[in-house]
């Protein structure tokens, strides 16, 4: 694993325990087993987003802390210029920019999303809230619990986010969209 996502195990423990939750508890309320959550607190895994979202609502912090270990400051606006995003590549398949990385207290995490393509189709998570994606580039199979749907540039779905979700590039090329994750 990578030190960016060790990193990231070492903080989700940390906050757990500054919780007083145990690893069961914790596992309960995040959606996942006691034995898949302690392998992720141990960086035995990559996480999905899905995993670091919930994690970061039950404590209590910005998914960009989870992150990054650096809480966001900016409360009225925040620039992002291109290409200077907070870069997260966890997975090879997906790398994510968050495009608002330094603005406290968000209603909405806004990425720019990177997916190479691939000849099956991702698990699928889920996690609390709503998720809008906007195609930019490629195309993409987006799987939505039962459903399946085909994007091409242009093409946007809006979806409750608790439904397990995933998606893949087609065609033999990556794909790029913007997505915009919103809380409840």
């Amino acid at each position: 694993m990578t030190e960016q996502i060790r990193e990231i195990a070492e903080r989700i423990r940390a906050l757990r325990e500054i919780c007083g939750l145990s690893a069961d508890e914790c596992a309960k309320l995040v959606g996942v087993s006691e034995e898949e959550y302690l392998e992720q607190e141990q960086a035995k895994h990559d996480f999905s987003f899905s995993f670091l979202y919930n994690c970061a609502k039950v404590f209590g912090v910005d998914v960009i802390d989870l992150m990054s270990g650096d809480s966001p400051k900016l409360t009225h606006c925040t620039l992002v210029r291109g290409g200077n995003g907070y870069a997260i590549e966890r997975q090879k398949a997906y790398k994510y920019i968050h495009l608002a990385f330094t603005f406290r207290k968000k209603l909405g995490e806004p990425f720019l999303v990177s997916v190479e393509p691939s000849d099956a189709m991702p698990d699928l998570h889920a996690h609390q809230g709503q998720e809008f994606q906007y195609l930019l580039k490629g195309s993409i199979r987006f799987g939505l619990g039962e459903h399946e749907y085909v994007l091409h540039p242009g093409d946007s779905l809006y979806f409750d986010s608790s439904v397990p979700h995933a998606c893949v590039a087609l065609n033999g090329e990556s794909a790029q969209f913007i997505s915009v994750v919103m809380g409840e």
